[in-house]
């Protein structure tokens, strides 16, 4: 399978890595960069940056998102040799002809920025692509899917929403509530990504989305990422609950939408995808079970990389 190109859209690895102590290339959780370099021709991922409140003892989460960046910066210069961090798609190709993995930075939480726009700003210049403008937590920007959820983006939200199109910054709703939802797609024409969220009508969740939310996201030509979390997957069929997913999707109109956004090292993942190695067989069965070359490749590659900033 090292044939195989991949850009992901969503893991975690860079909080559990920093907190503890391991390599982003090496290490004992779900995403080690020298396997997936390893077993795939190309391979981009979106790392995030995040944490919550009681994760990180006495320190404001500011200074925590700082950390974080900073562990990330000296990873990517301890292992220039496997990989580059990139803001651009046209970078990102050339990182993979290279043989190495493309490293995009987001931010899961506009709370690790102070909900401001000094902040957002701070996160532009750092490189930042995308933001996750809540978690599981309501904010001063939006309601979360189960914090506030009735309550969509605040003046503040809309300005910062406002802003991020100004800096070309991708607008993550992936945990952001119904109401907030509707917002940003009022508010953005395109650049508006669910960067690990599944369908809510092949399993209820209120992190999945609804079919109303998925053909918004379509319209607006953005990405959705396939989840790997058990508890938005559902069922208990492992590979056949991710193709109902995706086949709900499809139908949907989402063949140039639909992309991976796994959630590695940040939560309990179906077992048959509980290593990024092992999306070469997530392939091999959607190949068995006739989905077309073209449309894998959009799927695992292209979809998703040709909705960040081209150059």
């Amino acid at each position: 399978m090292n044939r195989l190109m991949v850009m992901d859209g969503h893991c975690d690895t860079v909080y559990r890595c920093w907190s503890m102590g391991e390599e982003l290339p090496y290490n004992t959780g779900a995403l080690e960069l020298s396997s997936a370099l390893d077993a795939f021709g190309g391979y981009a991922q979106i790392f995030a940056l995040w944490t919550a409140k009681g994760y990180v003892g006495g320190e404001c989460l500011e200074a925590t998102c700082k950390c974080q960046l900073g562990y990330f910066r000296r990873q990517m210069s301890c292992y220039s040799h496997l990989v580059t961090p990139c803001t651009t798609a046209s970078q990102a190709r050339e990182a993979n002809q290279a043989g190495k993995c493309a490293a995009f930075l987001w931010v899961e939480g506009a709370e690790l920025l102070g909900c401001s726009l000094k902040g957002l700003e701070w996160a532009h210049r750092e490189g930042v692509c995308g933001v996750n403008l809540t978690w599981n937590h309501a904010n001063a920007l939006s309601g979360s899917h189960c914090d506030q959820p009735q309550q969509g983006l605040t003046p503040l939200g809309r300005d910062f929403v406002q802003r991020m199109g100004e800096l070309h910054m991708l607008v993550d709703v992936s945990h952001l509530s119904e109401a907030g939802f509707w917002d940003v797609m009022e508010l953005c024409p395109t650049g508006v990504v669910a960067s690990h969220s599944n369908a809510r009508a092949v399993w209820d969740r209120t992190r999945n989305l609804t079919d109303d939310q998925i053909t918004a996201i379509i319209e607006h030509q953005g990405v959705i990422g396939l989840n790997f979390y058990e508890d938005f997957v559902g069922g208990g069929r492992g590979l056949d609950d991710v193709r109902a997913h995706l086949d709900h999707m499809l139908e949907l109109g989402g063949a140039k939408c639909v992309a991976l956004g796994g959630d590695w090292d940040g939560a309990q993942l179906i077992e048959p995808l509980s290593h990024i190695t092992k999306l070469g067989d997530l392939y091999e069965d959607l190949l068995r079970h006739g989905y077309g070359e073209a449309v894998l490749q959009d799927l695992f590659y292209n979809n998703l990389m040709g909705v960040v900033r081209q150059s």
